[in-house]
């Protein structure tokens, strides 16, 4: 039976050089939740996904798994980068990125097998790219690239999903089909924790927020903390609420 949290932060402070980037950070994300991390740019909500991974080191704090147990198999939590950091020239084709999501079963020593490649097509499949499995990477829209990412995360069958701004610069299908995607695994049972800069789009896909800007502002249900008084904690004032109203984009 699963614990009632999946991830715990407490007490967290990352500093790069000696500026300090999250700070005193407390956050506690229930098992089974879809749930956004919205902030202002320079809020620290890449580098929070990045130390809960364990890819940058904090200066203070802890960082648990109750449902995965305390030393996480890596293969029990995907995690679906920014496609800005991604080095889309690397000579490999969308299966191929796929199948890198099955090492975590096999380890770097064994060779994929036929049961490997179902599921990678199935994952494909999953995010409408089957056919494109044998294309190049770099020759693929910044949608479809997106797309091979989710599958190659899809393909871990992991427990815990973290996705950085999966939705940005893609078309208006690819997000379609990644609101389908997130709610599928939080149907599921899954855990999925998502960097996302859309306010408008907020209220529904996700069922849970959490506000960050240096520190978490607020965090818990949509119905009760996505509301003007966070944002504009969360953001800087009434001229944020202004440009909010108009359907601006806040990254």
């Amino acid at each position: 039976m699963k614990s009632e949290t999946a991830i715990v932060v407490e007490d967290l402070t990352v500093a790069y050089d000696v500026k300090p980037v999250l700070w005193d950070v407390d956050l506690d994300i229930p098992a089974g939740t879809l749930t956004a991390i919205i902030g202002p740019n320079g809020a620290g909500k890449t580098t929070l996904l990045k130390a809960i991974l364990g890819l940058v080191k904090p200066i203070s704090g802890s960082i648990e798994f109750p449902t995965v147990g305390k030393n996480a198999r890596k293969d029990l939590i995907a995690y679906v980068p920014q496609s800005g950091s991604v080095d889309w020239d690397f000579p490999v084709n969308a299966l191929d990125v796929v199948m890198m999501g099955r090492y975590g079963y096999l380890g770097w020593f064994r060779r994929p097998g036929k049961a490997d490649r179902a599921a990678a097509m199935e994952a494909l499949a999953a995010v409408g790219m089957e056919s494109f499995a044998l294309r190049q990477i770099d020759q693929l829209s910044g949608g479809q690239q997106q797309r091979v990412f989710l599958a190659r995360a899809l393909v871990q069958n992991a427990e815990i999903y973290l996705m950085d701004e999966p939705f940005k610069g893609v078309d208006a299908r690819t997000e379609k089909a990644i609101v389908a995607l997130l709610k599928g695994l939080k149907n599921d049972g899954k855990t999925v924790v998502v960097v996302h800069h859309d306010l408008q789009t907020v209220r529904g896909t996700f069922d849970r927020v959490a506000l960050i800007n240096l520190h978490v502002i607020d965090s818990g249900p949509i119905q009760t903390v996505f509301n003007e008084s966070n944002l504009a904690r969360t953001y800087g004032g009434k001229e944020f609420l202004a440009s909010a109203h108009k359907g601006e984009r806040h990254d």
